[in-house]
């Protein structure tokens, strides 16, 4: 028997990579399977992406970077983000690392430990309980709730900070309902946290750039009030279709940034050196397939919200972001989860139950849209038929 520390039980998972390892052997076993469960964009990674990751090669970049990135690929993040949002940025805070749960992890690790709290938003992407109760912490939900537009609560957020609190989590646009909290809510946020300045605040902002139906997307670096204790996720894995080049970014305040250089050269060393031209090459480059991708996300997101409405007892909310439905289906008599687990099974469906994403869940199933509109409404028939002619256990 290995005596692996206690703490190691406490970690989690994220269900959606289980639902595809599911969906990839019935696949094997020659069944026909739509995948609507991982939140991957279905394009391929842009070609002149591709290219400077090859250039790249052949001009020799094949050692070791800094932790932190090298200084172009960390200047182009700081260019993108006043280019796009205006935001003054030095390149000695930004950290390229690889994938955007790395930055959580850093996060999470950092102000997690028994006695403490951390927010974070519920439902929400389920790596956040995971790593809050392996350090130790008190995982406090933050409820996003459908009666609001899955945008989060500033009011209900504040009410939940206590002494103990260290560490609040906020995502918009959201993973798994696509919501986007307006800034009205996030300004409020933003006053009321001058009440608790010891909290650090850590936004995923992964999805910043899918936002739909003229929404804006708000990142909390225009809040400057914050910007000594905002730790700032993102990446290229959604925008960019680079989910397997395992490329993200964080801005870090200056107080927190060498724990996390330190945390990286522990972990990882550096991150891949010709991906990370890649990645200044996706930044820097033409966005024309970043548009092209996002029209085409757009018309899926109409096609199924339509889809979904038309089901038996299903009823869905029109996502504002991401590429994610988060259908209600409490009136269908199913659990989530169990019915997700059925759509799979027998109507060849992937699809991810609610209360994957936390105790708020139940009551839901997530779909991605990040697949074909043909295969969304060969997927469509399929549920409306399912749901016509099976009926839960009672």
């Amino acid at each position: 028997m290995l005596d692996i520390v206690p703490s190691f039980a406490r970690i989690g998972e994220e269900n959606a990579f289980a639902v595809l390892a599911r969906a990839t052997e019935l696949a094997r076993q020659g069944r026909d399977i739509i995948n609507l469960g991982i939140g991957q964009p279905d394009f391929p990674t842009p070609p002149h992406i591709v290219e400077a990751a090859i250039k790249a090669l052949r001009d020799g970049h094949h050692g070791y970077t800094p932790a932190t990135g090298i200084l172009p690929c960390r200047e182009a993040v700081a260019e993108d983000l006043h280019r796009r949002f205006g935001a003054t940025i030095s390149p000695d805070r930004v950290m390229i690392v690889p994938g955007g749960k790395v930055t959580m992890y850093m996060a999470i690790t950092m102000f997690g430990e028994p006695g403490v709290e951390i927010l974070y938003p519920d439902p929400g992407f389920p790596i956040y309980r995971s790593m809050i109760e392996f350090t130790g912490a008190t995982p406090v939900p933050v409820p996003i709730r459908e009666e609001n537009g899955f945008a989060f609560s500033a009011e209900e957020t504040l009410g939940l900070i206590t002494p103990r609190t260290r560490l609040l989590i906020i995502n918009s646009p959201a993973n798994p309902t696509g919501g986007v909290t307006p800034k009205a809510e996030i300004d409020k946020l933003i006053a009321g946290l001058a009440r608790f300045p010891r909290v650090a605040i850590m936004s995923d902002e992964i999805y910043d750039q899918m936002t739909y139906d003229g929404e804006e997307h708000v990142t909390l670096l225009s809040y400057p009030e914050i910007r000594d204790r905002l730790i700032l996720l993102n990446g290229w894995s959604k925008t960019y279709a680079m989910t397997g080049w395992r490329m993200g970014w964080s801005v870090w305040p200056e107080a927190a940034y060498e724990a996390a250089r330190k945390l990286a050269v522990n972990s990882y060393s550096c991150v891949n050196a010709s991906a990370q031209w890649a990645g200044i090459a996706a930044l820097t480059g033409p966005q024309d397939a970043v548009a092209s991708m996002l029209a085409e996300f757009d018309r899926r997101r109409k096609a199924v919200v339509a889809g979904l409405n038309s089901l038996p007892n299903v009823t869905c909310l029109t996502p504002k972001g991401a590429f994610y439905a988060y259908p209600n289906v409490k009136a269908t008599g199913w659990k989530a989860k169990k019915l997700a687990a059925q759509l799979l099974e027998e109507a060849g469906v992937a699809t991810i139950g609610g209360p994957d994403f936390g105790i708020h869940g139940e009551g839901y199933i997530r779909l991605s849209y990040a697949n074909s509109l043909e295969n969304i409404e060969r997927a469509l028939v399929r549920m409306k038929q399912f749901l016509e002619t099976v009926r839960p256990a009672a």
